[in-house]
């Protein structure tokens, strides 16, 4: 049965194309010159009269001569308005209705008009094999291995699909020429699975907005990556109750994260404190000599000339204030490190067009500077870096709580003792071995990127904002634990890139930040901040007393291993 569905594929593909020759034959197009060249030549030829024609019956008014006294070369252009007009109201469609024939057929219905059987379940073949041969295997076009509904393609998404994958249309053009998002994805996928002949079958494209990625959040997209998101908590923090949104695909996780929020939950809750604010951008300069380099570094650095500098940047929104401006010389070249609030926003644009705002006015005093980059990787953005983790960057928190010794012991099944010891040789101590940067901790980042996908914030910023202290002490004469996590650069927002995606800002609202706060403006960011902090120590806190009490290997055995007999996994 497979060999016979190859063959009728095989036999189909053929005839399409012996019917394309044919068609080539009978109409003559040769295609000896391309479409778009006619279409340019018609189009001037068509104004180019037009204008001419104007200004000569302008004339004829202007000298009281009779419009209807025509020379030969008006004669001439009149003709040749007309006949490129026709031309053109041809190519657009706009013409008389003509009888069906077969010309205007497409290859898909000739070949039904000319197949005389009658149609059935299992219709034959079109060309069937000789009786006295096999049938032989032919080589099954992408669109037979790929698609199974190709035959719910209109003809004029095949004739685009066809478009695309010969090069003559940009894929990247889709949206602006079909004008219809979710349209445009489905015909760029199938583009894709001719193009590379791969499946991309199990890659769903229905369902998603793709008017709300538009211009801003992905381009050229063919479907959208499923991820599942569980939820921990209630985390207690600030006096505060929150139910935490935490998109994964790593088992363990969520359930882990749970298990420290049970714990802080049990204990009291834990308390937060924000200590910076801002977002940074530092462009790179250079002069000719690093002593006018110098000269541009002390100027920056003089307190008189803040004022004017910041009421320029400030010029660039509504919320964006500088704070302030940390230059670093190397040789001729400056790196001007800028700092300011962004309101709920992230901020990364915001404060590039400060930035932008700032060089073109230094340009006045310092015409001899020549603007490298604006960024030179002192902002340090999407990096580990040490001014990142010392200056902090976007919100600096540290959120701690006190572990009471009965908890330790009930829900973590481990003790105060055993966790400070290893948390000092693990996270302090073996850190430092490692020649760690920001990586004082357990597992900052899994919980810092299961939150950013969840809310729609930028995953690749997980790399700086998952820097991490994580502390731990006895209190209270040895019986209890001070846990505490210092993260100094949480790059968060609450308006502004993929946390306007529907699904995103379902997780944002369940934390109550959804949007800007009309309030105060940042309000929802920084609380924002605060909840990831607070989600980091309860992981941190929940990991270490599974590595203290040997149960991490077990842990993730059971709930990190795909398993059919779920009952068994539960109980």
């Amino acid at each position: 049965m497979d060999l016979r569905r190859r063959h009728v594929a095989a036999a189909a593909v053929a005839a399409g194309e012996s019917l394309k020759i044919q068609k080539l034959a009978v109409t003559g197009d040769s295609s000896i010159i391309p479409l778009y060249l006619t279409n340019a030549v018609f189009f001037g030829l068509f104004f180019s009269v037009a204008y001419f024609l104007l200004h000569r019956w302008r004339e004829k008014i202007r000298t009281s001569t009779p419009l209807h006294v025509i020379t030969a070369s008006e004669s001439a252009a009149i003709g040749l308005l007309v006949a490129s007009a026709v031309y053109l109201v041809r190519f657009f469609g706009i013409g008389p209705s003509r009888a069906s024939s077969d010309d205007d057929l497409s290859d898909e219905e000739i070949i039904a008009k000319d197949d005389g059987r009658t149609p059935g379940p299992c219709p034959s073949a079109l060309v069937d094999p000789p009786e006295e041969t096999a049938v032989v295997p032919s080589p099954v076009p992408a669109k037979v291995l790929i698609r199974n509904d190709s035959d719910s393609l209109s003809t004029e998404d095949e004739e685009i699909i066809q478009a695309v994958v010969s090069g003559s249309l940009p894929s990247y053009s889709l949206e602006s020429k079909l004008g219809d998002c979710g349209r445009a994805a489905a015909v760029r996928r199938e583009a894709v699975q001719r193009l590379t002949g791969r499946s991309l079958e199990a890659l769903p494209v229905g369902g998603f907005d793709y008017e709300s990625i538009l211009g801003q959040c992905c381009e050229m997209p063919i479907g959208f990556v499923q991820i599942p998101v569980g939820v921990a908590g209630p985390l207690l923090l600030d006096g505060r109750e929150y139910t935490v949104p935490m998109a994964t695909t790593e088992g363990c996780l969520v359930a882990s994260t749970n298990r420290g929020c049970k714990a802080i939950f049990a204990s009291g809750g834990a308390t937060s404190v924000l200590m910076k604010d801002g977002m940074t951008r530092a462009p790179v300069v250079r002069f000719a000599t690093a002593k006018r380099a110098a000269q541009l570094k002390f100027y920056l650095e003089d307190p008189l000339n803040f004022d004017s500098l910041a009421v320029v940047f400030n010029k660039s929104s509504r919320f964006a204030r500088l704070q302030n401006i940390q230059p670093a010389i190397a040789g001729k070249n400056l790196y001007i490190r800028f700092r300011c609030s962004t309101g709920d926003a992230m901020g990364m644009n915001m404060v590039s067009k400060g930035v932008q705002n700032v060089l073109d006015f230094l340009q006045s005093d310092f015409p001899d500077m020549e603007v490298i980059g604006i960024s030179g990787n002192f902002c340090s953005d999407k990096k580990a870096a040490a001014v990142n983790w010392i200056e902090g960057r976007g919100k600096s928190v540290v959120c701690e709580a006190i572990i009471k010794e009965e908890v330790i012991k009930k829900v973590l099944k481990t003790s105060v003792e055993a966790l400070v010891e290893l948390n000092m040789l693990k996270n302090l101590t073996g850190s430092a071995v490692a020649g760690a940067l920001g990586g004082f901790n357990a597992h900052a980042s899994n919980i810092v990127s299961a939150i950013y996908i969840a809310t729609g914030q930028d995953p690749a910023q997980n790399v700086e904002s998952s820097h991490c202290i994580t502390m731990m002490e006895p209190v209270n004469n040895g019986k209890d634990l001070h846990i505490s996590v210092t993260m100094p650069s949480i790059e968060v927002g609450t308006v502004g890139g993929g946390t306007q995606l529907a699904s995103q800002s379902a997780c944002l609202n369940l934390l109550g930040v959804k949007g800007a706060s009309e309030e105060t403006p940042g309000a929802n960011a920084r609380l924002l901040a605060t909840i990831v902090s607070g989600s980091v120590l309860a992981g941190e806190l929940s990991l270490m007393s599974a590595i203290a009490a040997g149960q991490l290997v077990k842990s993730h055995m059971k709930f990190n291993r795909s398993s059919r007999n779920i009952p068994n996994v539960v109980s």
